[in-house]
This record gives structure tokens, sequence and C-alpha cells, in this order.
């Protein structure tokens, strides 16, 4: 992943952070993890399996400390930053874990593009799957006009009027449809075959259908003017007005003050992290990790709940998402405390108006179903 997916509007609002809270969250491309340490808590534990997602992490922080922020922008906001062999040799490197050092000393070309098409936001897994779309839009369905107008609409109603007009009826070809259908696309953006199986399970019509179904929600209902997700993926950058808040000139700043320092990045499983820290952590932010697992690693899922339960400090808050529409997977785990057995559905309170009044806002609007939670002493 080389942006993250998951809108950090919802989890500001859901999460209640404060000064004395530790937060572990999934790592995937580290926007996130950056924009938790804005509401400056204690702690911000970034971790992730993947040591690329980590590594770009990695960058992020070093490019934090070492860069103005006009090549801070280029770098990670426009996905172009023509200086970064020099600023990478003189000025990041020396930052970097020996695990970051080798992915980046091979990967530079990631930022310097041959032309203006390029982007860094057209790389990875995602960013492959983004280009196609781009090629779609471009020389296929030839809807880049009204792309160009949708993001530049100021209402929703107007929003809406040019995807009846001009978008819907070009947009949805057979062989866009085909193409979404295939699970090697799904791949590229990080569906396996479990999340798949819920959606199919859920929604009529399957994954296209839902995939059609939150692709109208986004560009006729929600506002588009602050929709980054959508847009660095429909033109391969962002703009000042329209990124994460750690690409905001105040954003930035304040990560430079100091807070950038209160991010720690570890590289491993949920589980290790969780039986390796040493400190109670208050705020757990899960992704949609869990649906990977539930079908198929089920034992792993029991472990890591059991991990969650020893660690987590008494009234923790929990986030996760899903493709699925509830979260019975979860409650049906059983966990130990004290020697006696619990389901954790009896060792959770949801907060589920409020999940659900945050997930009709979320920009991203991909998810089946959104989820927060308190672990009960």
């Amino acid at each position: 992943y080389n942006t993250c997916w998951e809108d950090p509007r919802l989890d500001r609002a859901a999460l209640d952070v404060g000064s004395q809270d530790s937060i572990a969250v999934i790592t995937s491309a580290g926007c996130n993890a950056l924009d938790y340490a804005l509401l400056a808590p204690k702690r911000v534990f970034a971790v992730d399996i993947n040591p690329r997602q980590n590594a770009l992490l990695e960058l992020k922080l070093a490019a934090v400390r070492s860069l103005g922020f006009d090549d801070f922008f280029s770098l990670f906001g426009r996905g172009r930053f023509p200086r970064f062999p020099s600023a990478y040799r003189e000025v990041l490197r020396a930052s970097l874990s020996p695990a970051a050092q080798s992915y980046w000393d091979r990967r530079g070309h990631f930022f310097t593009p041959p032309d203006r098409s390029g982007s860094f936001y057209f790389r990875g897994s995602t960013g492959w799957f983004a280009r196609a779309i781009n090629f779609y839009i471009d020389r296929i369905a030839k809807v880049r006009e009204p792309i160009e107008a949708l993001l530049a609409a100021p209402t929703t109603e107007q929003q809406q009027a040019i995807y009846d007009r001009s978008l819907r009826p070009r947009f949805w070809r057979p062989v866009l449809r085909w193409f979404l259908e295939r699970n090697s696309t799904l791949a590229f953006l990080g569906v396996p075959p479990p999340q798949r199986a819920c959606v199919n399970e859920a929604v009529q019509g399957g994954i296209v259908s839902f995939i059609e179904r939150a692709v109208e929600e986004v560009f006729t209902r929600l506002p588009l003017a602050d929709n980054y997700f959508w847009r660095v993926y429909l033109t391969g950058e962002y703009t000042e007005n329209c990124c994460p808040e750690y690409l905001t000139r105040d954003g930035f700043h304040q990560l430079k003050a100091g807070l950038v320092d209160r991010v720690g990045v570890h590289t491993g499983s949920l589980l290790t992290f969780l039986r390796e820290c040493s400190e109670p952590i208050t705020r757990l932010v899960l992704l949609d990790h869990m649906d990977w697992l539930h079908l198929h690693q089920r034992n792993t899922l029991q472990a890591e709940w059991q991990a969650i339960v020893d660690r987590a400090a008494p009234g923790s808050r929990l986030l996760w998402r899903s493709a699925g529409f509830d979260s019975d997977f979860v409650d049906s785990l059983e966990v130990r405390t004290q020697g006696r057995s619990h389901r954790m559905g009896d060792r959770l309170k949801y907060h589920r108006r409020l999940a659900h009044e945050l997930h009709q806002r979320d920009r991203v609007h991909t998810y089946g179903s959104f989820h927060i939670a308190d672990l009960a002493a």
C-alpha cells in the first residue's frame, strides 16, 4: 500500500485520544500513524508484518525530520521529487534501519518518474491498480473531463448531476465489470478471497455490485472537495487543500516540532508485538486484517485476541473494519482471564450507534462495517 485506505477522521472521533494514551496501529502506509501522532498521545506504535510498509513509514519519519515542507510535499504530496537521489544519499538514508535502507537503495526511482504522468502513487500493487483504472478512464471510457469536473464540483448536488449525466452512462462498461471480477485484480487491491467471500455472501450481485454502489455513494453523496483518498488514485497526487493531515503545512510543522518522535516502528505480527510490548496499550486500531485470519487462521486470531486482553489496559478502545457487515467472528472467540474462560462478545462494550453514524461519513466507503468497542475490565 502506498497510501492508507482508512479514513482517520472517523478514527479521531472514535478513539477519543488523550495525552496519556498509547496507540497501536497496523502500519499500512503510515499515513494514519502520523495522523494519530498529531493528536499528541503518549506513544504511537506502528506495527506491520510487511517490512516494505514499515520502510515507507521510516522514510516519512526521516523526511519529516530532515526536509523542509516544500520538498516533503513534493515527495509524498505530488509523488514526484526530482532531487530524491541526492536528498536520500545526503540526509535521509542515515536515519533508516538497515532493512529500510536496503529497500530504498533499490527504489529511489519510485519518486523520479521519467515524465509527468508518473507518480509514487502509481507504484506498488495498489498503484498498479490505480494506473490501470486511469488508463481505462483516459483511453477506453474517455471520461477524464467529467472526472475532473467531479473533483472540482463545489456541492454534492453538482456531483450528482455530473455523475448522472456524464459519467455513469460511459463508465460502467462490461470490460470494467469483467476486470473488477478477477481475483487477480482484487489481489492487487489487497482484497483476499476471505474478504471477497464476506461481500459475496452479504451483497446481492457480489463484489462488483458492492464496488459500483461504493463508487456511486462517494461520487454523488459525499463531498469530494476534501476526499484525498479517491483524488490521489484518480490523479496520482494530492493538493495542499486535499491531502492527509501529515501533509498539511500545519501538520508537518507539528510533527517536525517533536510529535514525530512519539512514533515507533515495529516489524512483525501484531501478536508478537503485543506479547513483547512492555507497556499497556489503551487504543488499538486493527484495520481489516481480521478478515484475512478468521476463515483460515482462526488459531492465530484467537491467540491475537488473548494477547490483546493480556496487554491492553482495562477500558481500552479498539477500532476495526471489515468487508462483512457484523463482528460475529470476533464475539465468538474465547479468551482466558485469571483462569476463567470468556467469550469476547461478553468482554466488549460496543458503541454501535457512534460506529454507524461515523461509517455513513466514511470518505473511503469501501468497507462493509466499522466497529468501535471498549474492553471491559
